[in-house]
């Protein structure tokens, strides 16, 4: 008997040996079709490591350990040289780092564990990523250096770091709960991430749908076939409150660009500088469905101007960005952003005097052109009457380098 379960054993270990070889030779295909190039990687079987659902700061470190040792460098290397090429702002390529952890470890799976797949392949491609519990959650930070509302953060050594994943434990008080760090060194995570949205990437475009936007100026009706992709929307699912700087200054991809933004132009050709920016206030204000936050989202939300264009319900806060970018991308104004205690709006500096109340900003006027329907017929250089005896804040102040001194 004892020589049956020896041989049993043995056979057992022979197998177990033989497909460890095998694995090393094994891989898995990765390729995501999320921008206009698809990504495709190749990795080897050995970085797949079992996890448990509920962690330990003893099971990360086994993960680490693990890792480490694998054959995860085509991994890595490829997301590094596809984010360089594509010139990815860090936002972005962390949609394609979720991605790719998506695939090798599924999220509705074994959700640590693709957090943890996360967490490695930002910290190896060289961003300052940390891990902690709380209360077995394990929670996914990140250094941060700029100003972010609405996401819990912590310090270590005087740096920020912001939290990834707040958004997967939405009842999770992270004051109560407090975390605790997972200290784990990796040489590579030096960088600071950024939410900043410079640049968007391009997307084919055969994924673009034409929706179509109508308004009445003058007793004229003007109608708008505009291209949108569903995933621009998607990519700022989680995005947070940036400031206001980031905020106005998150562009339109090539395809929206290209089939709204000449069109907007051609309309206002023949009209003079004041009358063409009335047109775009009226536009962003008349153009699409008024809805708070609370009631769209239960939460605050600011959607950058091609989101705006795509959903149908917008606030002020979407407004006052979509009309920024338009007013500066077809005249290049100098603006500010003027926050009131439940309310935001533009206002837009001219070369002459335009009519109605200016604000004085470091010594120049602006006039204040709002950009959400208000129950007055506002025209420009006029605040609605319940915001007149507010006080606001001049959150943000743009100064085209055309204007580099005012005018």
């Amino acid at each position: 008997m004892k020589v049956l379960v020896g041989v049993i054993f043995f056979a057992l270990y022979l197998k177990c040996s033989v497909f460890t070889v095998n694995a090393q030779g094994r891989s898995i295909p990765i390729k995501l079709n999320l921008y206009n190039d698809p990504f495709v990687a190749t990795a080897d079987v050995s970085i797949q490591i079992p996890v448990d659902t509920i962690l330990t700061q003893k099971g990360i470190k086994e993960f680490y350990s693990k890792i480490i040792v694998s054959q995860y460098k085509s991994i890595t290397d490829s997301l590094i040289a596809y984010k360089k090429e594509h010139q990815l702002n860090d936002w972005l390529y962390y949609q394609l780092v979720r991605r790719v952890a998506e695939q090798i470890s599924p999220k509705k799976e074994n959700y640590p564990r693709y957090t943890l797949y996360k967490w490695f392949l930002l910290a190896k491609t060289g961003y300052d990523a940390r891990l902690a519990l709380a209360k077995n959650k394990l929670i996914f930070y990140v250094y941060n250096d700029e100003d972010i509302r609405d996401i819990p953060f912590f310090m270590i050594d005087g740096k920020k770091y912001m939290c990834l994943n707040y958004h997967d434990y939405p009842k999770t008080n992270l004051n109560e709960d407090v975390p605790y760090q997972v200290k784990i060194e990796v040489p590579e995570a030096t960088m600071a991430f950024s939410y900043a949205v410079t640049r968007m990437p391009d997307f084919k475009p055969e994924a673009y749908f034409d929706k179509q936007l109508a308004f009445v100026y003058e007793h004229k009706q003007y109608s708008f076939k505009i291209k949108l992709n569903k995933t621009v929307d998607s990519l700022f699912t989680n995005y947070p409150g940036v400031s206001f700087k980031s905020y106005f200054n998150i562009p339109l991809t090539k395809e929206t660009y290209g089939s709204f933004i000449p069109l907007l132009k051609q309309n206002v050709k023949g009209m003079d500088e004041k009358r063409g920016v009335d047109y775009l206030m009226r536009f962003t204000r008349y153009a699409f469905l008024y809805e708070d936050d609370e009631v769209s989202y239960g939460k605050e939300k600011r959607m950058s101007p091609e989101e705006t264009l795509f959903n149908t319900y917008s606030d002020c806060d979407d407004r006052a960005a979509l009309f920024f970018y338009l007013v500066k991308e077809i005249y290049n104004r100098p603006m500010i952003a003027l926050l009131f205690p439940t309310h935001l709006t533009i206002a837009v500096q001219f070369d002459k005097p335009v009519g109605g109340e200016s604000i004085m900003y470091n010594g120049k006027a602006y006039w204040v052109c709002e950009p959400t329907l208000q129950p007055e017929d506002l025209k420009i250089g006029q605040l609605a009457t319940k915001y007149k005896h507010q006080p606001f804040e001049v959150v943000y102040q743009y100064q085209p380098e055309a204007y580099p001194n005012g005018l």
